[in-house]
């Protein structure tokens, strides 16, 4: 058990760096512009041109504001918080695996890559659909228009992370992931992004409107595994239950149950009788 705990020197060193590079990234995000935002938000606006046919052009200081001045992808649209989540979720699960001999350097410049690709897709998703919502003006289950718009962008988000996080495990594992406490590790990334250092920085001082988001932010997730987890052991069962159906289709199909029970007694005690030939004067021990 005390290896589990411990890590190679290089192992540690790259630990300490992966959060600071992490922690670093948070700082610049909380006070960033527009413009310092550019190197994310640029491909997220022209991608979304591509997939809805909604132009944007670029305000300065402000982001990219859409022909009919509708709608504006502002810094907190960068996705920046996921592409945070996403890199310690493929580092950190790297690192763990790798607990003993460290990691080679080139894979973090390969999770960087991968993690900023996946964010800029992510971003897309979040705002197609957001702009989906501002020309529907629906209200579902009495949530308002902000409500609404929370509740996507977590569901797309952590629905982002989540897929990501069962495609590099299949890609790595030898068995699926089903159990729900192999979904702990996006989960609880996701919340020291989200909740955890937020409420580090002060965001208590919000009160009521802070709880609020962070009572959509606890419970969506919540939700989202249980909707992957729930189909996946359904059909675990089924497919056991099938399995075991058909090992016992050679016996005749107008069986009764009771009779199958009955043959199979039958057998084992022609097959116990047949051991015990020849002991008919010692005793016979048996477990009740």
């Amino acid at each position: 058990m005390k290896t589990m705990f411990t890590a190679k020197p290089k192992a540690a060193v790259q630990l300490v760096i992966v959060l600071a590079a992490a922690a670093a990234l948070k700082q610049f995000y909380s006070t960033a512009s527009a413009n310092d935002l550019s190197w994310i938000l640029w491909p997220t606006a022209r991608l979304t041109e591509l997939i809805t046919g909604t132009q944007f052009t670029f305000e300065s200081y402000s982001g990219y504001m859409s022909a009919d001045r509708s709608f504006l992808i502002a810094s907190a649209c960068a996705g920046v918080n996921f592409l945070i989540a996403a890199f310690l979720m493929f580092t950190l699960r790297k690192l763990w695996d790798r607990r003993d001999t460290g990691v080679r350097w080139r894979y973090f410049p390969f999770a960087v890559i991968l993690g900023y690709t996946v964010t800029v897709v992510a971003n897309t998703i979040r705002i197609s659909s957001a702009l989906w919502l501002n020309a529907s003006r629906a209200r579902v289950g009495g949530l308002d228009h902000d409500e609404i718009h929370r509740l996507d962008g977590i569901f797309i988000y952590f629905g982002c992370l989540l897929l990501l996080f069962v495609v590099s495990e299949k890609a790595t594992a030898d068995k699926p992931v089903a159990r729900i406490r192999a979904y702990i590790f996006p989960l609880a990334i996701y919340y020291a992004v989200t909740l955890a250092v937020p409420i580090a920085n002060g965001a208590l001082r919000q009160g009521f409107e802070f709880w609020q988001h962070a009572a959509f932010v606890f419970v969506t997730p919540l939700m989202l595994i249980a909707a992957m987890v729930t189909p996946t052991k359904l059909f675990s069962r089924y497919a056991k239950r099938k399995d075991v159906a058909a090992r016992g289709s050679f016996l005749p199909a107008d069986a009764a149950a009771d009779e199958i029970c009955t043959r199979a007694n039958i057998r084992n005690a022609a097959a116990f009788s047949h051991r015990t030939i020849g002991l008919k004067c010692g005793p016979v021990i048996t477990d009740r």
